[in-house]
């Protein structure tokens, strides 16, 4: 075989790239990676990290409102969204300082310019340097969807533009009903922000546990966000000071700011594919098979670009796995069918296993345990919001498929009930475990009743 410029090329330096590269590299590859952004990816930059940032920042408010129960007084909050944004920057500035530095520490040679395929086994940098590479991995991850054939589109902003902003709006109209939208819905509301959210079906959260999505919906609309449901934007218009939204329905509202957040997709744009025989869906997303190899002898694909659980600590696991089995020597699957995973609404959500309705519809005779409470805290504060929990039970083996919480500290709670179903813990696992009290958490382990719906 003749000589390459590197055992591995990885194109794109976010979480699932870097953590590939590092692990080859150290199983003795000699490694390069182009990033034509920033190092870190989506989820460092404009994503995760700043997103919960900002979703802490969204819940002081109700910090400060609860802390008259408890006592507490004080003199009227103020809150400087430039203060947030710059701190905000300069922690994802030291977080990318970390990413590249940990490549450099394992002798990566990094390229900050965009690199496409330009035929099997080559890389073309865009100042036109041609790589070879024995093994290439692509890891592009996605990119917002855009609203490209209404009037106006050019007026509205994705999720991200909206890191940036350089004032907080007074009303922002949100479309969409998936993760980030309901996210940023609660962040801007919690902000202060009036907030409307706009979404063509008729619940958020699509695929998520029913009694959840009920539940956040419930919440959210408790908290003052307007939710129009069974509704679309068709056209955008500015006006005097503001934006004019014309909806499907006929109707029309008034915002100050419009946020896209109708879904992401894989950024396979210009990447060269085809010259290299690697195979698209019909997203755009890069056909791979279970460890992660292309339809192209030699190329690999890990995260969000091949669309199949768009979530960084799943990118991660993809990319470790690839290194694992290609350079280790040791091939490695990832699972991706017990993924926990969380939806940092303000209550939050969190989820780990199969749905109540996704059980039914693959057989199962469920036993369905659900606990709806007000967490202790709010006994005094005064808040009336509630938390839910729920355990789905596969009855003839008492397994526990899934299990749904809707309330404070959601994702905490599910990454450990994630190591249990993991483990495949059954119902009376969950009964013999001592319940830690008083937590919220231990209604998972000391519900007895089996729910019957009325």
């Amino acid at each position: 075989m003749a000589a390459t410029d590197f055992d591995l090329f990885v194109i794109g330096g976010g979480s699932g790239g870097v953590r590939a590269a590092r692990i080859a590299a150290g199983y003795g590859a000699k490694v390069a990676l182009a990033e034509h952004d920033r190092f870190g990816g989506t989820c460092v930059i404009r994503g995760c990290v700043p997103k919960k940032l900002l979703v802490y920042a969204s819940r002081f408010g109700d910090e400060f409102e609860d802390a008259r129960g408890f006592g507490w007084t004080s003199g009227p909050a103020t809150f400087d969204w430039g203060k947030l944004i710059a701190n905000k920057d300069r922690e994802i500035h030291r977080l990318e300082g970390i990413y590249e530095g940990n490549l450099k520490a394992k002798s990566v040679e990094t390229f900050t310019m965009r690199a496409r395929l330009d035929g099997p086994g080559t890389v073309k940098l865009a100042d036109g340097r041609r790589i070879t590479a024995r093994i290439i991995l692509i890891a592009t991850g996605g990119a917002p969807s855009r609203y490209g054939d209404i009037p106006g589109a050019d007026h509205i902003v994705t999720s991200n533009e909206i890191f940036e902003l350089p004032s907080l709006p007074k009303r922002i109209a949100v479309c969409g009903g998936g993760y980030i939208a309901v996210e940023f819905a609660s962040i801007f509301a919690g902000l202060g922000v009036e907030t409307t959210l706009i979404h063509r079906r008729d619940k958020v959260l699509r695929g998520f546990d029913e009694d959840l999505r009920d539940g956040l919906m419930e919440a959210l609309k408790a908290r003052g966000i307007m939710l129009l449901m069974n509704e679309s934007l068709v056209g955008v218009a500015q006006d005097v000071g503001c934006f004019r939204l014309a909806l499907h329905s006929g109707a029309a509202i008034e915002t100050d700011l419009v946020l896209s957040a109708i879904g992401r997709e894989p950024a396979t744009h210009d990447l060269g594919l085809e010259t290299a025989g690697v195979r698209t869906g019909a997203k755009g997303e890069i056909i791979v098979d279970s460890l992660s190899q292309t339809t192209a002898p030699g190329i690999y694909a890990v995260g969000d670009v091949t669309d199949r659980v768009n979530l960084t600590p799943v990118a991660i696991r993809e990319g470790h796995a690839f290194a694992d089995t290609v350079f280790g020597k040791k091939t490695t699957q990832v699972d991706h069918s017990l993924v926990p995973t969380a939806v940092f609404t303000t209550p939050e959500l969190a989820t780990v296993g199969l749905s109540e309705e996704a059980a039914r519809e693959l057989g199962h005779e469920l036993d369905i345990y659900k606990s709806r409470f007000r967490p202790l805290r709010n006994t005094v504060s005064g808040r009336n919001e509630r938390m839910l929990m729920k355990l789905v039970v596969d009855r003839a083996t008492e397994r526990v498929l899934g299990c749904h919480v809707l309330g404070p500290d959601a994702a905490e709670i599910v990454q450990m009930a994630g190591v249990a179903l993991t483990l495949g813990a059954r119902k009376a696992d969950f009964d013999a475990t001592v319940a830690l009290h008083p937590s919220a958490a231990e209604e998972l382990v000391t519900m007895r009743e089996k729910w019957a719906p009325a």
